[in-house]
């Protein structure tokens, strides 16, 4: 039987496991997603010069936006191979493969109607972080495996020594009690995050608190706090007191590791990444986080809109 949105609305927990988000949230997302299909739709079938009508030709399998909708997200939250996605969804692997890039690309534009993509570029982040109320940010970095790649420079490039397998990374920054509000570019796993920090230069209002952890020692913009926990010096102990100040550091830093186990709930970031179309590596960890920031803001947005009990 295929998988359809028509079958899953009414089994709200099995649509929430495949998808990663609750059926009132799909139904949002589904109205920025139509604006961009029907964008794509077009630019690429309604050109000018196409011979053959949008629409001709042999029926699709994904007929309904809400079909195409799940399509994509359960490819991004349990990141089947495309075979076993084009079995679900009652096509053939050649089928699932189109289809997986053709619906990446509309989901992400949908998230960016939403404004739920982070920034990318750090000439572009402090004005991203001035609208932040808190002036309180933390930052780190996170790796993704992928499949060992057949140039030996390239193994050595991707190797990380930390996770001793072939990784990419990136660098997440984000507001304290809000969302991811910044992802670097994709670097090969062997970079250090605090290097990558140097060279995109990011820049952070005055006046501004960052909590990082000790992979960004050396790391201190101009004008910012810095909040790090102190490591422990070689032949030496830490005191009580800064063992305590490590600890309340942490309580802090821990909202990142939410943050990115948010982000992570989609599993195409997560396993190791098989595809090999040009920079599709990097879209889907800004989709990943796209999705994350929709999902937190639209429950965020849902608590403070319940009413008080008396």
């Amino acid at each position: 039987m295929k998988m359809s949105y028509a079958e899953l609305q009414n089994k709200p927990r099995i649509l929430q496991s495949l998808t990663g988000i609750k059926v009132d949230e799909f139904e949002t997302l589904l109205d920025s997603f139509a604006t961009a299909w029907a964008t794509f739709v077009a630019e690429t079938f309604q050109r000018e010069g196409r011979k053959r009508a949008y629409g001709g030709g042999r029926k699709t399998r994904l007929r309904t936006l809400e079909d195409k909708l799940l399509f994509i997200l359960v490819y991004f939250r349990l990141y089947p191979t495309q075979e076993v996605q084009g079995f679900l969804f009652e096509m053939g692997q050649a089928q699932a493969h189109e289809w997986v890039h053709r619906l990446s690309g509309v989901l992400h534009q949908a998230l960016g109607y939403e404004r739920q993509l982070p920034e990318r570029e750090p000439a572009k982040l402090a004005a991203v972080l001035d609208t932040c109320p808190s002036l309180e940010f933390l930052i780190d970095g996170t790796e993704r495996p992928i499949n060992r790649p057949k140039d030996k420079a390239d193994r050595q490039t991707y190797y990380s020594g930390k996770r001793k397998a072939h990784t990419v990374k990136n660098n997440i920054i984000s507001e304290r009690g809000g969302k991811v509000l910044f992802l670097s570019d994709t670097y090969e796993g062997k970079k250090h995050d605090k290097k990558i920090a140097d060279e995109e230069d990011y820049p952070f209002p005055d006046g501004s608190t960052l909590w990082q952890d000790t992979g960004f020692q050396g790391f201190a913009p101009a004008g910012v706090t810095i909040q790090q926990p102190k490591k422990k010096p070689r032949k030496a102990d830490l005191t009580d007191e800064e063992k305590e100040r490590n600890r309340q550091i942490s309580k802090v830093r821990v909202e990142i590791e939410h943050q990115i186990g948010g982000i992570k709930r989609c599993q195409i970031v997560v396993q190791k990444f098989r595809n090999w179309v040009d920079h599709y590596v990097d879209d889907v960890m800004e989709t990943a986080c796209g999705l994350h920031n929709f999902r937190l803001t639209h429950r965020q947005r849902k608590a403070t809109e319940r009413p008080e009990v008396a």
